[in-house]
């Protein structure tokens, strides 16, 4: 028996609600699925794992009726289906919760979480009762937006909030979520972790894609890892570590995922970056903070807190009143992208998709726009020289694409932010702030990412991490600055830098709290443990 067979005998043996049997699927001469097999049970949650590239949401587009599978079957209920579009597959009970944001921008978002369904009081649709109904499925996600406030207003966190409240306004099921939490800090995804436990018990099956293990580890009953398309193993989550996860989703050894933090420049070391008392209206008061050479400097907080926002406005990217920005030492006001680059500062967005990649366009033009200038040749544009540069940008940042000719829509996640890193580092800044550095990126792709960033702080630049992940910040940076509610609360670092000390300010709790709720959650994992082992003893 091979190892993915053995695995999968190790797998619960009650029988599938949904099943794929043997499914492939092929774009052009590009295999992207082979014979993939996933049995997803009533009331479990089935996590499906994989690096960038391995097949994941192909899969999960095929289960929910947006692609077409060359081969195999699916099953629902012992029957085999065949969806042909994605109202055909919810019809059935079958829902995916895309990692993209599908929200028309214009929309409210109660019109957004009811469209096509609208509710009607006689011939006039009921908006009162479309907006009570709205704030309360959103309050249940901890999300506080108005349900008047338009989509394109929102924060990219409150409309992964909005877009999970319309997928599960009616029951369902099969729910697939595609990397819900990306956006989130451990904060908001409990409140997604407590409606997914609702689901379960409701006899829901729940088939759940993240790179977050901790999450997996925490809410999955069932692991599938995928790899170049194809099942690697199927088994259990009890007793499944992160460093098996990942080892089984890389083929390699992932013990060591943070490098060696470059040595901390110290009080001494000059400010190349200082802001004083930054307002952004309605996001921001009184910000103020200093970001030395060689530095990596972390901004942790919840959502809202502002972080994103604070950037935004020292860059000119929004509307700010700053009381001073000085770079190396100069008064500096920075009204936009082309300010920022003059004076060597790069500012990597968290919205990759929408504002930093032109997604419908090839590569090489994505990669040479913000520094167009360095690839003319007088007013003409250097091809030759442009492709001279994507050649060794993709060998840095080892980017993965078979053809130059290919649309960045096309690349996997984590090589988009390659592609996004590799682009703002052709300006050649010395200061570099980096919005959601791993956002659904793979393990693998994101061992990548945090040795360019240490590698960028060792070679003497600034860098800034704003980051939902607090792992992610503890291992890379050197100080964090911890916001909420629209000000920096507190620093953290050396022996401070911590989960508690972080989720402390970040949420104003109590050290006390903070313990109690982490010996409530352990007291928890031991309870079930404990009632599992007796059901062991004990079947029924």
């Amino acid at each position: 028996m091979s190892d993915g067979e053995l695995a999968q005998a190790q797998a619960p043996a009650r029988t599938a609600l949904f099943r794929a049997e043997r499914v492939g699927k092929s774009f052009g001469p590009v295999t992207v699925l082979r014979e993939i097999d996933l049995d997803v049970r009533a009331g479990e949650v089935h996590a499906v794992l994989g690096e960038n590239g391995a097949g994941k949401s192909t899969l999960m587009r095929i289960l929910s009726g947006h692609y077409r599978p060359d081969a195999g079957q699916i099953w629902l209920d012992g029957k085999p289906v065949a969806f042909r579009t994605p109202v055909e597959a919810e019809a059935a009970g079958v829902v995916l919760i895309h990692q993209e944001i599908l929200l028309a921008d214009s929309l409210t978002v109660s019109q957004s979480l009811f469209l096509g369904r609208e509710l009607r009081r006689g011939p006039l649709v009921d908006d009162r009762r479309m907006r009570a109904i709205a704030t309360a499925r959103l309050a249940e996600l901890g999300c506080r937006a108005s349900p008047d406030a338009r989509i394109r207003d929102l924060p990219i966190a409150d409309r992964a909030l909005v877009q999970i409240a319309r997928a599960l306004l009616e029951p369902h099921r099969v729910v697939i979520f595609d990397e819900p939490t990306a956006v989130f800090t451990p904060h908001e995804a409990h409140a997604l972790f407590d409606i997914i436990a609702k689901l379960k018990a409701a006899g829901t099956a729940v088939v759940y894609i993240s790179h977050r293990l901790h999450e997996i580890e925490q809410i999955a009953d069932t692991v599938t890892v995928l790899r170049d398309g194809r099942h690697v193993v199927t088994r259990a989550a009890a007793g499944m570590t992160q460093l098996d996860m990942a080892r089984w989703m890389v083929g390699r050894d992932m013990s060591t995922l943070y490098p060696p933090k470059p040595p901390s420049p110290g009080a001494d070391a000059p400010v190349v970056l200082g802001v004083r008392d930054a307002r952004v209206p309605g996001h921001v008061e009184q910000a103020s903070f200093a970001l030395r050479k060689g530095e990596v400097l972390g901004f942790a907080g919840l959502i809202g807190a502002g972080r994103t926002e604070l950037f935004e406005g020292v860059l000119g990217l929004r509307p700010a009143r700053i009381g001073a920005v000085e770079i190396d030492g100069e008064p500096r006001a920075l009204g936009g992208a082309r300010d920022a680059f003059e004076a060597g500062v790069a500012y990597l967005t968290e919205d990759r998709k929408g504002k930093g990649l032109l997604l419908n366009q090839p590569l090489v033009p994505n990669l040479t726009l913000a520094a167009l200038a360095d690839f003319c040749r007088g007013p003409m544009l250097d091809r030759a020289k442009e492709q001279r540069g994507f050649a060794q940008a993709q060998a840095r940042f080892d980017i993965r694409a078979g053809r130059r000719d290919l649309l960045v829509r096309q690349l996997s996640g984590g090589n988009q932010q390659k592609l996004l890193l590799a682009k703002m580092l052709l300006v050649e800044p010395s200061i570099v702030v980096i919005d959601e550095p791993t956002r659904g990126i793979d393990i693998g792709t994101k061992s990548q990412i945090y040795a360019f960033i240490a590698a960028l702080a060792a070679s003497g630049k600034a860098c800034v991490v704003i980051s939902s992940e607090m792992q992610e910040l503890i291992g890379l940076c050197h100080r964090v600055l911890v916001m909420r509610a629209g000000r920096i609360v507190g620093e953290v670092a050396g022996d401070a830098l911590t989960e508690d000390r972080i989720v402390v300010l970040a949420t104003g709790a109590t050290h006390a709290s903070v313990a109690a709720a982490h010996a409530g959650a352990a007291s928890d994992a031991a309870s079930d443990a404990a009632s599992d082992a007796a059901a062991a003893r004990h079947p029924t």
